[in-house]
């Protein structure tokens, strides 16, 4: 697999993690709702970081292990 591929399934499973913690539901808690808010607050950074500055900090990680373009 190539590291764009890694990424976006990355951030999928960052964003269905947040939204499950954040899911309303009566015996939710504070930190479980806290904790999903600074997942996506995370993944809104790095979304704008890449697009402001065309530099996505995780593909130039995952770009160190494995090939960065899907042929």
């Amino acid at each position: 697999m190539c590291a764009s591929r890694i990424q976006r399934y990355m951030m999928a499973i960052v964003l269905t993690i947040s939204l499950y913690l954040m899911k309303f539901q009566p015996d939710l808690m504070f930190m479980e709702i806290l904790i999903g808010e600074i997942l996506m607050v995370f993944v809104i950074i790095m979304i704008a970081v890449w697009a402001v500055f065309d530099f996505c900090p995780s593909l130039w990680f995952l770009g160190k292990f494995m090939k960065k373009d899907c042929d």
